[in-house]
């Protein structure tokens, strides 16, 4: 089985194949015509590995080739080059800057930022080389995917952004923290199928085996991305060292997304904020800090503006809903807020910001000291709250049962660390 998915660089860092995950085609396995053929896990797991089978071939991808960025009309070129200038603002509308880069939000921002932070220059990075790696970094989200797809990995990216740039951290950070924080933010979702990880254990998919079912996702999304880096050659020109560190810290940055972990990464920065023992100039500290600004970025939605974080809370209840479909399809047992019927988009909202976002963005806040963006944040965090609180009676589902409010007790699939969870156990 390692032989099948895995290959080892030159660092020792084992790295995932590109096109080792399974993709879930929805189409294909409600199609009615597969039913009769198709009902049992074993059956599931074999038609999950085929279907990524297909997504990964070139020859295939080829087929409806995404429109390069140079053939859009100058218009909408002239307006995503506007809307650059301020990426660092917090009501970034990520969803429009898509649209105007004809789905090239990813590529798009990360060129930009590189370039606007002095990357390109200070690595001696080859233009054209990271062209192509934040390419295959795009195209190996799937849009299929309503929530975790490449423009929410971009959103994260801009979110990171405007931590990055916050006084308390910004001044103590170095152009090799700036990159670690933008490249894991941009690939720590890389490759995901769009469902959670208990759905891959209870199928017996063979990375839940690989990786004992311990944040099976995240070790995928970190392997996936050190297996691009190698073979785009991003940093071939780079001290063998220090590319072994950057893959490693790399690996550091997105394990840390995964939402059974919160509970550690919160206590412990609970502590270091009641201790004034931070030490920002300690690399330690600060890639501590890194991991907690990309957790923060990750499940950043409730924070943002109604209007953008009402968009995505419907993105990510529709990733959701399609889990439970298909595990009630294939007579499986739905995951917690994965059941259309019984939870509802504002009590899976509610609970998620009440048990998993507050929390961690009040200590955030305290870290930045009460800055303008926390304070911002905080106050779009309570409106959202509110709204989600109005429109909760007007729901047909029931807000019992799997649904429920979000309570302590009350398990859900998640997105690993921005997906709608409220408790551990049960992350994608």
């Amino acid at each position: 089985m390692l032989g099948d998915v895995r290959l080892r660089g030159q660092t020792g860092v084992p790295a995932e194949r590109r096109g080792s995950y399974p993709f879930i085609d929805f189409r294909l396995l409600n199609n009615t015509t597969h039913s009769g053929e198709i009902g049992t896990k074993k059956k599931v797991k074999r038609l999950l590995s085929f279907q990524r089978y297909f997504h990964a071939s070139r020859l295939l991808r080829g087929i409806i080739p995404q429109a390069p960025l140079h053939l859009l009309d100058e218009d909408y070129l002239g307006q995503a080059r506007h809307m650059l200038s301020k990426v660092g603002m917090w009501d970034f509308d990520i969803f429009l800057f898509d649209r105007l880069t004809n789905g090239n939000s990813l590529v798009t921002l990360l060129c930009h930022l590189f370039n606007a932070h002095g990357l390109i220059h200070h690595f001696k990075l080859d233009m054209v080389t990271l062209h192509r790696f934040l390419v295959m970094v795009q195209e190996d989200y799937h849009s299929q995917n309503p929530y975790h797809n490449a423009v929410h990995a971009a959103d994260v990216t801009q979110a990171m952004h405007c931590y990055l740039k916050e006084p308390k951290l910004a001044s103590s950070l170095t152009p090799l923290d700036i990159m670690l924080g933008l490249l894991a933010a941009a690939a720590h979702d890389v490759d995901h199928p769009g469902v959670n990880q208990p759905f891959l254990i209870k199928t017996n998919h063979h990375l839940a085996n690989l990786y004992q079912n311990m944040s099976v996702l995240e070790n995928h999304h970190w392997r996936s991305t050190i297996g691009m880096l190698r073979e785009s050659r991003l940093l071939a020109h780079l001290p063998k060292e220090m590319t072994q560190n950057i893959e490693q810290q790399l690996g550091s940055l997105i394990l840390a997304t995964d939402i059974n972990r919160q509970n550690e990464f919160l206590t412990r920065l609970k502590a270091h904020l009641h201790n004034k023992d931070l030490s920002l100039e300690d690399v330690h500290d600060r890639h501590f800090m890194l991991q907690i600004a990309l957790k923060c970025a990750d499940i950043c939605n409730p924070c943002r503006i109604w209007e953008m974080s009402k968009q995505w809370s419907e993105r990510v209840c529709e990733e959701f809903y399609r889990q439970g479909d298909l595990e009630q399809k294939f007579e499986l047992e739905i995951s917690p807020l994965c059941n259309q019927q019984k939870d509802s988009i504002p009590s899976i909202q509610i609970g998620f910001m009440t048990y998993i976002v507050e929390p961690l963005f009040r200590e955030w806040a305290r870290f930045t000291g009460h800055s303008t963006l926390s304070e911002s944040m905080l106050s779009h965090l309570a409106h959202n709250k509110a709204q989600w609180k109005r429109l909760l009676p007007n729901q047909r589902r029931s807000s019992s049962g799997g649904g429920g409010s979000g309570g302590p007790d009350h398990t859900g699939p998640g997105t690993e660390a921005e997906g709608q969870t409220v408790t551990e156990g049960d992350a994608p």
